[in-house]
């Protein structure tokens, strides 16, 4: 019998509720928009549903305009794994802006991989608020 083939889509993006990682519920939408004001504590990114596809490897990146660290270097894009946990799921990734603003200003590219094949994309621009 031939595997199904996963079936991939973006279900929103843009600004959304603060996200508690320890809650099971993903963030609501508030805002759909790729820009973004830079205020503290905004929470942005998108939400992909991936269906057929329970247990395969999600591998995600979240690529920033030039955060640097406590020595002033720039720091790795953010990227880490997860597994699909079942056959209807839905994955948000995203971030938030903290202090100092300046490094988060400009683009920010997130991005979604399924088994090392690209399946969700989207850049963000982070602009100042006067």
């Amino acid at each position: 019998m031939a595997k199904r083939k996963p079936e991939i889509r973006i279900r929103t993006f843009g600004i959304y509720s603060k996200w508690d990682s320890s809650d099971k519920l993903l963030p609501r939408i508030t805002e759909v928009t790729t820009r973004v004001p830079a205020l503290i504590d905004i929470e942005f990114g998108f939400v992909v549903n991936v269906k057929a596809a329970k247990n395969q490897r999600l591998s995600f990146c979240i690529d920033h305009p030039g955060i640097l660290d406590a020595d002033g270097n720039r720091r790795r894009p953010f990227d880490g794994v997860e597994y699909v946990k079942t056959n209807d799921w839905d994955f948000y990734l995203g971030d938030t802006i903290w202090a100092p603003i300046s490094d988060k200003l400009g683009k920010w590219h997130l991005s979604v991989n399924l088994d090392d094949h690209a399946i969700a994309e989207k850049t963000f621009e982070i602009y100042a608020v006067k």
